[in-house]
């Protein structure tokens, strides 16, 4: 996908948006189309045209210019019966990098309450728990880091999942289960959109060296399992989290067929949420069982691990505001699997620390919005930017802007893996 390709599908995408300004036919034929649904169907419509195209600002020759260039049309439906609610949720995408067009259905799912403390949720859904910004640790649920690293808005970090969640409200406790019959993995970097450090070959890859995986796709045998038990005392959020199924990401590898695994996973582990020192601050903690690999001697599958995480975040100045945090990992066995190794390879360390900083500034009567956020690992001595400037035009109009900065002095680290893909990226989206 070269520059020009990409500039190509953004003016597409403009002239789209374009065709939807104040006065337009369209526009006024999709707000007739709101009002007749919510008056002969009791359905509700929303949704947005997006423009979005980006950069790649250091390209190396086995990835392609440009990082993002697509135009997104997502159309949300819902409506209320008297047994219960449907929600339906739905993009249809014009990628130019990776030249096709395909739908994304978000979301497509039956609520209902059975009984006056216990609320339902049957079909395909985004999940989302726990206290972190941008690090998770009890959330387990499938997420998509290649949209996170090239530009897409922040809703699409989180993947669907097809699966029942249940809600118990109880005098004591509340309780929320989910259950997919197929436990959804995580979009991971495989060098077909962004490039990243191949282990076995010791060197950066992209195209040139995608890694596959060798997916589970047993319904009701590739399962998992999530429960979180909660409640709120004196204004202070205290929470338990219990998950069985895999790693959302593929931890292992398979030598013999060079194909990456889903090990086996449980996480236990809990978090503390409220008001402290004049802002919000939360702890939370986890202990990931590596099931398939506990004694730590099999170097192909990723360690145990304990997980912590601390954060504080509060307003600095008006229209200001700021956050920390504090993220551990720490390996478990780490004497079994420094033995385990073969003679050559690269150590991970015992301990990962992560710090993030979160600063946001809202700006001309709160329609501009400047934000930052950035992770730093004082122990890989790496770190991820990512600058971005939201400019609300009218209450229909929007445009956006923002970068993806990895810097890192090793190539074998996390964010410094990334380096290359460093991006910047501009979209123009229109609501209705």
């Amino acid at each position: 996908m070269m520059a020009g390709q990409v500039r190509h599908i953004a003016a597409a995408g403009l002239a789209l948006l374009l065709a939807l300004g104040p006065g337009s036919a369209m526009a006024e034929g999709m707000a007739e189309l709101r009002h007749w649904l919510a008056d002969e169907h009791e359905t509700d419509l929303y949704g947005f045209i997006e423009a979005r195209g980006g950069l790649r600002l250091d390209r190396r020759e086995n990835e392609r210019d440009g990082s993002i260039g697509e135009t997104r049309l997502q159309l949300d439906l819902g409506r209320q019966l008297e047994s219960g609610g449907l929600k339906f949720k739905a993009d249809l995408v014009a990628d130019g990098v990776e030249e096709n067009l395909r739908a994304e259905l978000r979301e497509a799912h039956y609520s209902f309450t059975p009984a006056d403390n216990m609320d339902v949720r049957v079909g395909r859904q985004v999940l989302t728990w726990g206290t972190g910004d941008l690090l998770f640790i009890n959330d387990v649920f499938g997420k998509d880091w290649q949209s996170f690293f090239i530009g897409r808005d922040d809703e699409y970090l989180k993947l669907p999942s097809d699966a029942v969640r249940v809600g118990l409200f109880l005098d004591v406790v509340n309780i929320d289960l989910v259950y997919q019959p197929l436990f959804t993995p995580s979009r991971y970097i495989d060098g077909a959109r962004l490039s990243y450090w191949h282990g076995p070959q010791g060197r950066i890859a992209g195209r040139d060296l995608t890694f596959p995986d060798d997916q589970r796709l047993r319904y009701f045998r590739d399962h998992d399992l999530a429960l979180r038990l909660s409640r709120n005392l004196g204004g202070i959020e205290y929470a338990l989290y219990g998950y069985r199924g895999f790693w959302s990401t593929p931890e292992g590898m398979d030598p013999a067929a060079m194909k990456l695994v889903y090990p086996k996973l449980s996480v236990y582990g809990g978090s503390v949420r409220g008001a402290l020192a004049g802002g919000i601050s939360h702890l939370e903690f986890g202990y990931y069982d590596s099931r398939d690999d506990r004694a730590g001697h099999d170097p192909n599958l990723r360690n145990s691990e304990i997980r912590l995480l601390l954060g504080h975040e509060r307003e600095l100045a008006r229209d200001l505001t700021g956050g920390l945090q504090y993220y551990l990992e720490h390996k478990q066995k780490y004497g079994n699997y420094l033995a385990a190794l073969p003679a050559g390879s690269r150590a991970a360390d015992e301990d990962r620390h992560l710090l993030t900083l979160r600063l946001t500034k809202l700006l001309m009567q709160q329609n501009l919005r400047l934000s930052f956020f950035a992770y730093w690992s004082p122990s890989d001595e790496d770190a991820f930017l990512r600058p971005k400037a939201h400019y609300k035009i009218t209450d229909q109009w929007a445009a956006e802007t923002g970068a993806n900065i990895f810097l890192g002095r090793h190539d074998h680290t996390f964010w410094g893996q990334f380096e290359d893909n460093t991006n910047a990226y501009l979209s123009l989206r229109r609501s209705f």
